[in-house]
């Protein structure tokens, strides 16, 4: 019996070892694969303009909303703040009131924006309490924008109007594509709306939350555009069936941040394609934060 039962138990061990480093090489893919991805990635721990960009790396702001008239850095008289040691992950953006200004990141390269196929994915962490901080009105902690917001435009926001606000990922296409009737976004059923909504989203002072999306097939030309939303590296839904087209002026597209936001906002990154659940899931999951999956 002994005889018999070394071998057996090597081989047991043996099996144990191979499996545990199988999960190990799978859970290190996501980390492996992510820098060749990442288009611009804003930790702001090293001040307010990122720490890696394809295109522009530095943060603007538009006094009276029109970023043709934007200059580096934050608003004046404290609306936008960097928040030493606040963050998620080291120091954070903290925006303090509803504002005029508009503060963003230039979309062009930023946003590996292409007029045939356009494929992507953001990550950031929010912190605020919907209910309690944000003023009156909808607020759009990030959004994806060109020349005007009929050329096509993509978002997340808080909803104007409900107890607990809602939270929405969404991706508007040239107006006459999406909306033929020019119909008030509030009036549209879900379904008529190209959206992901979380009724009860788990936003609190008290806590970061995670936020991702990914999206694909814009300016496909074909009704197969698609967008899904992540919550804490878990999955929240998707819409999909959508003809996308966008029409942006790509030297005018910004990543605005924070726009009608009151609360922090952490750790941006943009990537080139689309991520995986895994990948969602692993940003969550790291300890610094994206830096760490693109070493």
């Amino acid at each position: 019996m002994k005889t018999l039962f070394l071998p057996l138990l090597g081989a047991v061990v043996a099996a144990s070892l191979f499996h545990a480093t199988t999960f190990l090489a799978r859970a290190a893919e996501p980390v492996a694969t992510l820098r060749p991805a990442l288009l611009l990635h804003a930790s702001f721990d090293k001040g307010l303009d990122a720490d890696f960009a394809a295109g522009d790396a530095k943060l603007y702001t538009a006094p009276t909303g029109n970023r043709k008239s934007a200059q580096p850095g934050l608003p004046d008289g404290g609306l936008v703040v960097l928040a030493k040691g606040e963050g998620r992950h080291g120091d954070a953006l903290r925006f303090t009131k509803k504002m005029k200004p508009t503060v963003f990141f230039r979309g062009e390269k930023n946003l590996g924006y292409n007029t045939n196929n356009w494929s992507g994915a953001a990550s950031f962490w929010l912190r605020l309490d919907p209910d309690k901080d944000l003023e009156p009105g909808y607020s759009d902690p990030l959004q994806f924008v060109a020349q005007s917001w009929g050329e096509g435009n993509m978002f997340v926001e808080f909803s104007k109007d409900h107890t607990p606000r809602h939270f929405r990922y969404a991706i508007l296409a040239v107006t006459r594509y999406w909306n033929p009737k020019n119909a008030d976004w509030e009036v549209l059923s879900d379904a008529e709306r190209p959206m992901v909504p979380v009724l009860k989203p788990p936003f609190a002072r008290e806590q970061w939350t995670h936020v991702a999306f990914t999206f694909g097939n814009v300016n496909s030309g074909k009704k197969d555009g698609w967008g899904k939303l992540y919550l804490n590296g878990e999955y929240q839904g998707q819409f999909t069936g959508w003809e996308n087209t966008f029409k942006w002026d790509v030297s005018q597209s910004a990543v605005t941040l924070g726009l009608s936001y009151v609360g922090l906002f952490d750790d941006l990154a943009l990537f080139n394609r689309p991520l995986t659940d895994a990948e969602v899931k692993a940003i969550h999951q790291a300890p610094g934060g994206v830096r760490e999956l693109v070493k």
